[in-house]
């Protein structure tokens, strides 16, 4: 690729295939630099337009013409819905000369506290992570970017807003680390990556420093001047089959591949920046009102 599309060319388009969270911030980076931004959703509610697995005419016509595609759509059994979809033909993207597809550092499966890189063997403990494995080579295959992603927060998914809710657990697992990333970091990771694109190559994207989940509990309800939840020993918890399977896996997760090959760095480096961003983002917009 040429030109920098991070740098906002007349007439880019992304297309989010699946606009969630993590996509609706990107979108928002790069529409300030002028890229035209068009997402999707199962019903086309809201302004999106509608993917449920089959491309309807209004679909195929933004396709035509987006020039960096970003797939966030959970996987089914069979891998990658739009995967399925748009890349086993590449005439249905032509126009697309970035593609990445956002995974999870699931795949990497239960290291025991351990580091996982890029290179690191795929090893998922669950079906939900194995999905994913199908997925990313699926998307690998068509010379997509792979984006794994670790616990994801930023405002309006944060501690403080489980502890304002009533449902922030102090889970103690011993030896128990997670990785996280702050969706504004992962914004600027994929921005990094469209403006120095390297197909087929995976990323992983988080902060510098894994920690026990409880200690970012404890640490945003001090922020919040407010009691953390009292401790629960992991074995005595009431948890969903899918909160457990949260446990399940224990690892450190290493982003030196981006900020070598990218020149990225996390804004946020940790959690406690990350929470100390939400707060005052939120103290300024309540002086605003």
């Amino acid at each position: 690729m040429s030109e920098r599309l991070g740098e906002g060319k007349a007439g880019d388009t992304l297309l989010a295939l699946g606009f969630g969270y993590v996509a609706q911030a990107l979108g928002r980076r790069l529409a300030a630099q002028g890229v035209q931004v068009l997402g999707t959703n199962r019903a086309g509610r809201d302004g999106a337009l509608a993917f449920d697995g089959t491309i309807g005419p209004a679909l195929e016509a933004a396709a035509a013409s987006a020039t960096v595609v970003l797939i966030s759509i959970p996987p089914d059994a069979d891998g990658c819905p739009a995967a399925r979809a748009f890349a086993t033909d590449p005439a249905k993207l032509p126009a697309a000369r970035w593609i990445g597809y956002l995974s999870t550092t699931g795949v990497y499966g239960d290291l025991g506290g351990r580091w996982a890189f890029e290179w690191s063997p795929r090893a998922p403990t669950s079906d939900i992570a194995a999905r994913r494995v199908r997925a990313e080579d699926q998307w690998l295959a068509r010379g997509a970017h792979v984006f794994r992603l670790p616990g994801i927060y930023g405002p309006g998914r944060s501690a403080f807003d489980r502890l304002r809710a009533g449902d922030a657990q102090r889970i103690v697992k011993p030896g128990q680390v997670f990785s996280r990333a702050h969706v504004e970091d992962i914004a600027a990771a994929l921005a990094a990556s469209i403006a120095r694109p390297n197909p087929g190559r995976a990323y992983n994207v988080c902060d510098d420093e894994p920690a026990p989940p409880q200690d970012v509990i404890t640490h945003a309800a001090q922020m919040l001047g407010v009691t953390p939840p009292p401790e629960i020993a992991y074995d005595k918890a009431d948890l969903s089959p899918m909160a457990r399977r949260f446990y399940q896996d224990s690892k450190r997760v290493a982003n030196a591949r981006l900020k070598a090959e990218l020149g990225w760095r996390p804004a946020f480096p940790s959690y406690r920046e990350g929470l100390a961003a939400i707060l005052d983002a939120e103290h300024g917009a309540e002086s605003r009102r």
